[in-house]
C-alpha cells in the first residue's frame, strides 16, 4: 500500500468514526454485504448493499478505482464505470444489470469489435457472457430480469439525521433521512369495503382461477376509501412527512392483470394500431388531460402478431403464451406502458396514479411499511408474504398466491412483489405539490412510474414508500413489469 493511500485511509478512519458511531466487534470488511454504515469497519461506508472504502478524491483509492459520488451524503471507491441508475452513466450509456455502464444495443452491429449484444440489450466482451448471451454477474450468476436491488437502511427518529442508507434502497428522489422524526399509523386488519359493480370485458366467460386456491374471480376490483397520507413515508426508513397527498375513493383491482385476462384483450383484436383506444378514454375523472392521447397511437404494436412477438421479451421468464396453457393465472409481464394503458381503458378502468398506488400500498394514513404490516411499522417479511428475491428469485407466481397473508389494507394482493406495476405518472425528481387527486403529467421525462417491486428484487424494493428511480421507458417490454387497473364509480 502506497504512503498516500495509507495516509488517506488513516484520515478516513478518524472521520468515519465520528459519523458511524461507536466501534464494535464483528464488523464487515470491504465487499461484505451491509445495510447501514455501522455494519462496516471504520473507514468504510455501506453503499449499494456492500462495504466500500470512503473517499474524498480518487487519490484516496486503490489503482483502477475512482472516487465516485453515490448520493449527496456518500462517496466511495469503485470502478469508474460502476453504477446503480442510468443517471450514474455518461450520456449514451445505460446501467446494466451487472452495475456497469454499458452501450445499449439491438444487434451485434451496435457494439464495437470483440463485443456482442447481450440478452439484456447491452454490449459486452465475449468473456463477460455465457453461451446464451446472458451477461455474467460478478458473483458468478447470470442475468435474469433486472438484477437484484440492494438492501435498504434505517431512517432516524426524533428529528435527528439518520445514518446514510444504502444508496439503492432507502432513498426516494429526495433524501429521506431522520428529519422530522417518525410517526406510525394506527394498525387495523386487512379487508375490503365493497367491490366494483361494473363489468370487465377481460373476464367475460373467464374461469375463476385466481387467488391461493385458484378459485377466485380474477376481475374483482375492491374499494379503496379515500383520505390523506404522506407519500414516501413509513416512519422507519422514510421519515420525511413533507409530501402529503389526498385521494378520493377509487376501486383498485384485487389482482394484477393476468395472462388469461390479457388474452381476452388480444383475442378481441385490441392493443394494436388497427384497434386504437378512443381519445381521452382511460382518464382519471378528476385529472384534466389524463386520458388516451392520439399522439401515442404509433406506440402501440402495428398488428396482433407483432404484439404477441413483443410480449415474448425474455425466454424462460415471459408469462405470455400464444395458446392458453398453465400460465393463465400468472401476472402479465413484458407489458409496456402504452399497452397497459390501452388494456385498462378497454377493460372499463384506467392506470392508477402514483399517489393512488402509494396510498393503497401504505394503507392510507396508516403509513404501512409493507402493505401487510400490522402494526404499521412492522418490517416482517418472508416468502409467505410476497413473491420476491427472499428465499427464492425463481420467477413470477400465480396472482394472489400469497393471499390473504400478503394482502393490503383493502384486500388487494401482490401490491408488493411479483411484478412492478405501471402508474399513470411521468417519473419526476420530486412529487407534485400540492396534491389532491394529482398526477405528474406536465413534466414529461423519459420514464413512467412503476411501483411495488418484483420477483427478482429484494425486500427493500417492496417497501410501500419506495420509489423506483431507474429509467422505465414507457415503450419498453420488461420481464419484470406488468400492471393493475384502477376504476372509478360503482
Amino acid at each position: 500500500m502506497s504512503a498516500p493511500w495509507r495516509r488517506a485511509l488513516g484520515l478516513m478512519m478518524v472521520s468515519a468514526s465520528l459519523v458511524v458511531g461507536c466501534s464494535g466487534a464483528n464488523r464487515i470488511d470491504v465487499g461484505g454485504a451491509c445495510v447501514l454504515n455501522s455494519d462496516c469497519n471504520q473507514g468504510l461506508v455501506c453503499t449499494w448493499g456492500k462495504c466500500h472504502v470512503a473517499c474524498h478524491a480518487s487519490a484516496d483509492c486503490q489503482p483502477g478505482q475512482s472516487c465516485i459520488t453515490v448520493s449527496a451524503q456518500s462517496t466511495m471507491c469503485e470502478s469508474p464505470t460502476a453504477c446503480v441508475y442510468n443517471s450514474d452513466c455518461p450520456t449514451g450509456l445505460m446501467c446494466a444489470v451487472d452495475q456497469q455502464c454499458r452501450t445499449q444495443c439491438q444487434t451485434n452491429v451496435d457494439c464495437t469489435s470483440g463485443q456482442i449484444c447481450t440478452s439484456t440489450k447491452t454490449c459486452a466482451e465475449l468473456s463477460q457472457v455465457d453461451s446464451n448471451n446472458n451477461l455474467l454477474l460478478p458473483d458468478g450468476g447470470v442475468t435474469g430480469s433486472g438484477g437484484v436491488s440492494g438492501a435498504g437502511g434505517a431512517g432516524g427518529s426524533g428529528g435527528a439525521q439518520a445514518e446514510v442508507p444504502d444508496a439503492r434502497g432507502a432513498q426516494p428522489d429526495v433524501y429521506m433521512g431522520g428529519t422530522g422524526g417518525g410517526k406510525s399509523g394506527s394498525g387495523g386488519t386487512s379487508g375490503n369495503g365493497g367491490a366494483w359493480s361494473g363489468t370487465a370485458p377481460s373476464c367475460s366467460g373467464l374461469a375463476t382461477t385466481c387467488g391461493p386456491l385458484g378459485t377466485d374471480d380474477c376481475c374483482q376490483s375492491l374499494l379503496v376509501s379515500g383520505g390523506t397520507f404522506d407519500r414516501s413515508y413509513d416512519g422507519v426508513d422514510f421519515t420525511d412527512p413533507n409530501y402529503p397527498a389526498t385521494v378520493d375513493d377509487f376501486y383498485l383491482d384485487k389482482y394484477e392483470i393476468t395472462v388469461g385476462r390479457f388474452r381476452q384483450f388480444v383475442n378481441a383484436g385490441m392493443g394494436t394500431q388497427a384497434s386504437l383506444p378512443a381519445a381521452s378514454t382511460g382518464a382519471h375523472p378528476g385529472i384534466t388531460s389524463s386520458g388516451w392521447d392520439s399522439k401515442w397511437n404509433t406506440n402501440l404494436s402495428a398488428t396482433t402478431d407483432s404484439l404477441k412477438s413483443a410480449l415474448k421479451c425474455y425466454a424462460g421468464y415471459q408469462t405470455w403464451t400464444d395458446t392458453a396453457g398453465s400460465n393463465e393465472s400468472q401476472p402479465m409481464n413484458c407489458l409496456d406502458w402504452y399497452t397497459a394503458f390501452a388494456f385498462c381503458a378497454w377493460d372499463g378502468g384506467r392506470l392508477p396514479t402514483e399517489a393512488e398506488g402509494n396510498y393503497a400500498a401504505s394503507g392510507g394514513s396508516e403509513q404501512r411499511y409493507y402493505p401487510w404490516s400490522i402494526s404499521a411499522t412492522s418490517t416482517t417479511i418472508d416468502d409467505s408474504y410476497a413473491v420476491y428475491c427472499g428465499g427464492s428469485c425463481s420467477g413470477t407466481q400465480n396472482v394472489g398466491s400469497k393471499s390473504p397473508k400478503g394482502d393490503g389494507k383493502w384486500g388487494q394482493a401482490d401490491l408488493a412483489g411479483n411484478v412492478w406495476e405501471w402508474n399513470l405518472d411521468w417519473q419526476a425528481s420530486s412529487y407534485p405539490m400540492p396534491c389532491s387527486n394529482c398526477a405528474e403529467l406536465t413534466t414529461a421525462s423519459s420514464s413512467r412510474v412503476v411501483r411495488g417491486g418484483n420477483y427478482s428484487f429484494d425486500a427493500s424494493a417492496l417497501r410501500s414508500a419506495y420509489r423506483n428511480k431507474s429509467v422505465n421507458l414507457p415503450g419498453h417490454h420488461d420481464v419484470g413489469v406488468g400492471a393493475r387497473c384502477a376504476r372509478t364509480g360503482p
